[in-house]
């Protein structure tokens, strides 16, 4: 009997506690900025420990471990892990950017108020295409488009996508050439960060062969949890962060957001040993929960990003009374609205440039002829 890895899926229990973490990592990351934009006080930040950057260690993992499965099981060719790549991107930045871009200019142009970045507002048809192709991070480039601060991981991720096509695709000189290309094309900040997505490779490598007893697991599981919660309450990545900007060999290049490098290891290999424990550790129970589980999740992407712009636009337009419980709940109230709606907009997107992409890809024809569904 084939294991669920063989058979193209993963274990339900696993499947649903992965889809849990996505979208507690991205509450973190919310209530990370709640503390970064000064809609919390400073009693308030002091007390709640900022988990922001570990949520997107997680995500670098989670997705990683999400792609190389997907290329295992899903595509078949470059061609299909490209269109299913593409679409899944572009159906939350397209939207995003312009909803950002749109909302910034009227801000700015009509309400007179400053903007962040604002710059980019008055040069649109070259900043959109820019973001659009996810360079923000690229070499000397430390760019993000007007009230998306989050955007800085997809420079990061799109580019892994790319590189983790090529590698699984393409064969013999063309693949070293092709990845010599893509890592001379974005810079040393993305070299710095690509172990963390790779290791989530690596992991799924090992699940589909290596165990665990369950008692062992669940034992590593919770001590990942709790080395976890350690490292935010010692906070070790102000230290870090300076030893990794004074070891750093390029002078005229800014480390932007690769400047937590020394903090991003360790806390990759927690959430590796956390992720390879909870494979093992038994979390059937949460089949119970399998539909709200699901349904937040799929509202990950879009809460990760639209967050940002509705906490811009709200600065922008209405003071703030900071550490406010009236104005935490209802700019919290206003996050999660502004999801609720978006997220079946940038699914029905998804699902358009899917097939769009397949059909100029010429994949419909080979589909029809193959029986393949084109919602694979």
């Amino acid at each position: 009997m084939a294991t669920p890895a063989e058979a193209g899926t993963l274990d339900r229990g696993f499947s649903l506690y992965l889809d849990a973490v996505r979208f507690a990592a991205a509450l973190a990351v919310v209530a990370a900025h709640f503390g970064y934009f000064k809609i919390l006080d400073e009693a308030q930040i002091a007390r709640i420990p900022d988990f922001g950057r570990e949520a997107v260690i997680a995500f670098f993992v989670l997705s990683g471990f999400v792609i190389a499965f997907s290329a295992r099981h899903k595509h078949a060719t470059l061609a299909e892990y490209a269109a299913a790549r593409a679409a899944r991107l572009y159906s939350v930045a397209l939207p995003m950017l312009l909803l950002a871009f749109v909302l910034a200019a009227l801000v700015q142009g009509v309400a007179g108020v400053a903007v962040g970045d604002g710059y980019e507002l008055r040069e649109p048809w070259l900043y959109l295409p820019f973001h659009l192709a996810f360079l923000g991070d690229a070499w000397t480039f430390v760019e993000r488009p007007p009230w998306l601060l989050p955007y800085w991981s997809l420079d990061y991720e799109a580019w892994y996508y790319v590189l983790f096509g090529v590698f699984h695709f393409l064969r013999g000189r063309r693949r070293w050439l092709a990845a010599g290309a893509v890592l001379a094309l974005v810079g040393p900040r993305l070299w710095l960060l690509l172990p963390v997505w790779l290791a989530g490779v690596a992991l799924y490598r090992w699940q589909e062969r290596g165990t665990l007893a369950p008692a062992l697991a669940r034992a590593g599981w919770l001590l990942s949890v709790v080395l976890v919660g350690l490292w935010g309450w010692c906070d070790p990545e102000p230290w870090l962060r300076g030893l990794a900007q004074a070891g750093w060999p390029f002078a005229g290049i800014r480390m932007g957001s690769a400047d937590r490098v020394l903090a991003d290891y360790p806390v990759a290999l927690l959430v590796l040993v956390n992720f390879a424990c909870a494979r093992h550790a038994g979390f059937g129970f949460l089949a119970r929960w399998a539909r709200p589980i699901r349904f937040l999740s799929a509202h990950t992407f879009t809460l990760y990003l639209s967050h940002a712009i509705v906490i811009g636009l709200w600065q922008s337009l209405l003071p703030i009374e900071r550490g406010a419980a009236h104005e935490i709940v209802a700019i919290a109230a206003a996050i999660a609205v502004t999801a609720l709606v978006l997220n079946p907009l940038t699914a029905s997107l998804q699902r358009v440039l899917r097939v769009a992409l397949e059909r100029s890809l010429g994949l419909a024809a080979s589909r029809a002829g193959t029986g393949v569904p084109l919602s694979r």
